[in-house]
């Protein structure tokens, strides 16, 4: 694909075939995501539907996990392939297989449920006793290879158009000025001068073997029903060279000698490849993010073997991607973990930066959860895998980000429906600027002394006409957004923002309100009961007992607060030291009582029998709505407690409040000056919580909130999103919790707390990987840098095309004799894509905004 035109023509192509779903096609990574119902149409379909409309298609990856692709070494001839397949055929739960014995590789498909990667490897090197050595082929380093492949082709192609096309500008410019050389170029040989057959020879070669692409492009282009910059660049230097060679002929049988431009063509060529290979290598340097993120993976794990008792009986190394789901590894201090997963033995600490962005280590033993890419510090440890292939959190990661650079921001439809009308615009174009130099000329308007040497009205007005054919250039508009968005997507990973594409991009620039939640968003989410008053005669132990027990089914943070204070309750058992939850280390210390009927009431509590008593733990709303009268001296505890930012939870057995729970929930230390800096950025932050009113405003006028919305329940807090949304005004939710998710999926964009759980991240626009609220001025700033430079970069595509245009097509040449020769007109156009690359990569230079900055805080 060469412009936003060729992604439009394969993005239709794919749409139209049946059982295709969605289809979207990204022209800065060259990628297209399709999905599709494989019972109607299979992956080979889609791509041989690519290849027949002329492109070039191949498959790299799916979400299937049924397919490997395996480069092989051992492969020495005829023999050799045919034992390898002898081996295939024969493993059980391989479905086909194919082998290319040009690039050595492997691709088979088998049953997940029969075998797995690694036994697919150990069958095929085991059945060949050690003769082939099979290697894992990453799909990502297959295509950074595939990248680098375009590259060099670009580059070889470029420098054999330049070898060719200098002698002729030589014979043009510096040979006349030598004798010994001029005269052997006026040599008449045959019809035509040695000079003329020189550059006819040469020039041929440049046009049509070198310049063959340009020709295959346009041909697909216009055979699918649309026009590209190769159709541009091949009718450009079509006519150069057919005028060049007419002018020859016409002069061989007439006598009458033009001058010819041949060197129009070949230089031509020479800029425009010149363009293509500077655009691969800064395309390339787009998706840097990508190929960082896939490096934090280690490539071999240790494997550690055991017999059918389950001991550990030897040690072997494995490739990263031929890990499955239950292996035991070993991880030496100073490795990377291989996947996800948790610790079965030893001790350590690991370095989780990469994903928390918190530098300190982190102490991992017995049931501690790890993930893949962290760095073990210290001691070694076994791990059992949980998480394998696309399920790890660095592959998600990566997907996130894969996925980003895919989607198209809204503004790219504009860009997309300009090169759709571009190249027939600027041919209608060229054909008046011919006619109009052409008609003017014959009829008198300008003087004879203007045209060329030996030249005619028809050659004068063919050079306008071509030099405005080439130096058109949709590419530069068709490459604005979504390299800035690839650049864009790629240093939000790097600073712990995980954007989810170009249309959350677009959107997070608008921002004018931002809904925080109270609970693990503004506060830390790690609540500690910090008072316990009992209103009966009933025993503190007694009351304590009674509150966990009814709290040890509920997984809510509150619960498991009341469950440590609790637990920590100085005649209770000491914790355990392992990672066990409250509950089951609370029924293994046999001192809960039986619970029965248990029941969740969201955004009001919780509701049981215990040993055969009703028990209800939670706010007024529950009590109130269960006929249970709250006595003053309860009432005035409870609201001292809410107005020093604390939650009140009450506890009532058999219709009567037998005592209170004070809970406090400390503020995370950067909340407040955020805050302070949205406002100073123009965006009014807002707090929604299911909390009590007094406690909301405890908690808002510490962190400097002025709207709150509060006793809000979790379907209510999509309620208060809509409110704000009325008025046209773009609204951002930050949550974390599962009671988020409907809110964050209301928003006009969703920014879940990294720490939080998988749903509120699937609804979400924005992932904050590092859980700190700092990454939400990092996101509205980095949308807003990224849309001043798209802004920039269709300014100067459009400034580029509308001044550049009028110039070629000779509107100065009156006045200022300024013309464009066809070969300047195409330096111009090769560089100006090129251009606007050069302006997306400098968003890679983009610095987090430091909060001292937006508060406007002076430090001595």
């Amino acid at each position: 694909m060469t412009c936003a035109a060729c992604v439009n023509s394969v993005e239709g192509i794919l749409k139209q075939l049946p059982g295709v779903r969605k289809a979207v096609v990204a022209l800065a990574t060259s990628l297209g995501e399709v999905g599709y119902d494989p019972s109607i149409i299979s992956k080979d379909d889609i791509a041989n539907a690519i290849e027949d409309a002329g492109f070039e298609a191949s498959f790299v990856q799916s979400s299937e996990q049924d397919k490997i692709v395996l480069g092989v070494v051992g492969i020495s001839g005829e023999m050799d392939a045919q034992l390898l397949e002898g081996i295939l055929s024969k493993l059980h739960g391989v479905k086909h297989f194919l082998f290319d014995r040009v690039s050595s590789e492997l691709e088979v498909v088998f049953d997940p449920e029969v075998l797995g990667s690694r036994s697919v490897v150990d069958g095929v090197e085991g059945g060949s006793s050690g003769k082939f050595k099979l290697l894992v082929k990453n799909p990502y380093t297959r295509m950074a290879s595939r990248d680098l492949e375009e590259s060099s082709k670009m580059f070889r192609l470029f420098t054999a158009s330049l070898s060719l096309s200098v002698p002729v500008i030589l014979m043009r410019v510096v040979c006349p000025q030598i004798p010994l050389l001029y005269a052997l170029l006026i040599w008449q040989c045959g019809p035509f001068q040695m000079g003329d057959w020189l550059k006819w020879a040469l020039v041929t070669v440049v046009q049509f073997g070198i310049g063959k692409r340009f020709y295959v492009a346009a041909g697909r282009a216009l055979r699918n029903g649309s026009t590209n910059m190769d159709v541009l660049v091949a009718l450009g230097t079509t006519a150069s060279y057919v005028y060049s060679v007419c002018a020859l002929l016409y002069g061989a049988i007439s006598g009458f000698w033009s001058p010819t431009y041949f060197e129009t063509s070949a230089m031509l060529i020479t800029f425009v490849l010149l363009g293509k290979y500077l655009e691969t290598l800064a395309k390339g340097k787009t998706s840097g993010a990508i190929k960082k993120l896939v490096e934090l993976a280690p490539a071999t794990a240790i494997l550690l073997v055991k017999d059918k008792g389950g001991k550990v009986v030897g040690e072997r190394e494995i490739d990263a991607l031929l890990i499955q789901a239950g292996d035991i590894l070993k991880v030496l201090p100073g490795t990377k973990v291989p996947v996800d997963g948790v610790v079965v033995w030893g001790s350590s600490h690991v370095n989780e930066s990469m994903v928390t962005g918190e530098s300190a280590p982190v102490l991992k033993e017995i049931n501690s959860v790890v993930i893949g890419g962290t760095i073990n510090l210290h001691g070694s440890l076994h791990i059992q895998a949980t998480k394998v292939g696309s399920n790890t959190v660095l592959s998600q990661i990566i997907s996130l980000v894969e996925t980003a650079q895919m989607s198209k921001a809204p503004i790219q439809k504009f860009a997309d429906y300009i090169a759709s009308i571009f190249v027939p615009v600027v041919i209608t174009m060229s054909l008046l600027t011919f006619f109009g130099w052409y008609v003017a000329g014959v009829l008198g308007g300008y003087p004879e002394e203007w045209l060329p040497e030996n030249g005619n009205y028809f050659v004068f007005s063919l050079m306008f006409a071509i030099s405005v054919v080439v130096i058109a250039c949709p590419c530069a508009l068709g490459l604005a957004t979504p390299t800035a968005v690839m650049v864009a997507t790629g240093v939000g990973a790097n600073n712990g923002v995980l954007i989810k594409g170009g249309d959350a991009l677009e959107m997070a620039q608008k921002i004018r309100y931002v809904i925080f939640d109270k609970t693990g968003t503004l506060t830390q989410g790690k609540a500690k009961v910090t008072t316990a008053k009992v209103f009966t005669e009933m025993d503190r132990g007694e009351f304590l007992t009674l509150v966990a027990s009814a709290e040890a089914s509920s997984e809510h943070p509150l619960a498991k607060a009341i469950m440590e204070y609790a637990r920590h309750f100085h005649f209770f058992d000491e914790p355990s030291d392992t990672d066990q939850s409250y509950s089951e280390q609370a029924k293994f210390s046999g001192w809960l009582q039986d619970v029965s009927d248990f029941s969740v009431l969201p955004g009001k509590g919780i509701q049981c029998s215990v040993d055969g008593k009703w028990v209800l733990i939670g706010n007024r709303k529950l009590l109130t709505e269960n006929g249970i009268a709250i006595p003053s001296n309860v009432e005035n505890f409870v609201v001292e407690l809410e107005e020093s930012a604390k939650t009140g939870i009450l506890v009532a057995r058999d219709n009567v409040v037998i005592g209170a729970l004070g809970i406090a929930d400390p503020l995370k230390r950067e909340a407040a000056v955020v805050v302070e800096g949205l406002i100073k950025m123009g965006v009014q932050p807002i707090m929604v919580t299911g909390d009590n009113w007094r406690t909301a405003r405890a908690v808002a006028k510490e962190v400097g909130i002025q709207d709150v919305r509060a006793e809000v329940l979790p379907a209510g807090k999509a309620e208060v999103i809509r409110s704000f949304q009325k008025g046209g005004s773009v609204v951002a939710m930050v949550g974390d919790g599962i009671n988020d998710s409907p809110a964050l999926a209301a928003a006009d964009v969703g920014m879940a707390i990294g720490a939080g759980t998988d749903i509120a991240i699937e609804a979400a626009e924005y992932v904050l990987m590092r859980s700190n609220l700092e990454d939400v001025i990092t996101a509205i700033d980095l949308s807003r840098k990224t849309f001043a430079r798209i802004r920039w970069n269709y300014i100067f595509a459009m400034a580029y095309n509308v001044i550049a245009i009028p110039v070629a097509a000779g509107a100065l040449f009156p006045l200022l004799r300024l013309e464009l020769p066809p070969w300047v007109a195409g330096a111009c156009m090769a560089m100006s894509s090129v251009s606007v690359v050069c302006s997306s990569l400098y968003l890679k230079r983009y610095k987090k905004p430091r909060l001292t900055t937006i508060l406007e805080i002076t430090i001595e």
